[in-house]
C-alpha cells in the first residue's frame, strides 16, 4: 500500500513538472467582439428597430507564467449603435457608444498539444454614452473560451465574455469574441 501511495505521489509530481515545462511567454492579440444591441422598449412603444448583434473590435495582451496560469488585460470598443421606436404616434431614436477595459487572471487547461480551454476572472471598467447621459461602472469580468494553437507563436481563440452587470441602455454585457493571438 505504501508503495502504491509513493508511486501515485511520484506520478502526480512528474505530471505536474511536465505541465510546467513551458517557459513564460508574453502575448498580444486582436479580436472581433459581438455584443447584443437589443433594447428594452419604453412601455407602450411600437415599431422597435435596433441593431441586434453588432461586431466591434478588441485588443488584448497578457503574460503566461506557465502552462496553467497567466494574466491578461484588454480593451473592447462596443461601437456606436442605434435604436428607434414609435411612442404615442411620435417616432424617436436613441444612439449610444461604449467601451470597456479589463484586467483578469487566466487559468488554462490543456486538452492536447494544440487545443486548450481557459477561464478568466477579474475586474472591468465599462463606459456607455447615450446623448448627454453617461454611465461609468466598475464590475466583475469573467470569460470562458477555447484556444487552437497553429504553432508555438500563433493561435486562435473563441470565448464568451461577461463585462459587469446589465445597464439600462447600450449593449448587453454578454459578448462572443473571436481572436488571433501572437506569443513571443
Amino acid at each position: 500500500m505504501k508503495k502504491l501511495i509513493l508511486a501515485l505521489i511520484a506520478g502526480a509530481a512528474a505530471l505536474s513538472a511536465s505541465a510546467q515545462t513551458t517557459s513564460p511567454k508574453a502575448y498580444v492579440g486582436v479580436g472581433v467582439n459581438f455584443a447584443d444591441r437589443n433594447y428594452a422598449s419604453p412601455a407602450g412603444a411600437t415599431n422597435l428597430d435596433d441593431d441586434g448583434y453588432r461586431a466591434s473590435g478588441k485588443i488584448f495582451g497578457g503574460y503566461e507564467f506557465d502552462n496553467m496560469w497567466g494574466m491578461e488585460a484588454g480593451y473592447t470598443d462596443f461601437r456606436k449603435s442605434n435604436s428607434s421606436y414609435t411612442l404615442n404616434g411620435t417616432r424617436s431614436s436613441v444612439s449610444n457608444d461604449g467601451h470597456a477595459w479589463y484586467l483578469a487572471a487566466k487559468a488554462t487547461a490543456p486538452v492536447n498539444d494544440q487545443f486548450n480551454v481557459f477561464g478568466k476572472l477579474g475586474v472591468t471598467q465599462v463606459k456607455y454614452n447615450q446623448g448627454l447621459v453617461s454611465d461609468d461602472k466598475t464590475g466583475a469580468y469573467a470569460a470562458l473560451g477555447a484556444e487552437y494553437k497553429v504553432n508555438q507563436n500563433v493561435s486562435f481563440t473563441a470565448e464568451y465574455e461577461r463585462y459587469g452587470k446589465s445597464n439600462d441602455f447600450g449593449p448587453k454585457p454578454n459578448t462572443w469574441t473571436l481572436a488571433a493571438k501572437y506569443s513571443f
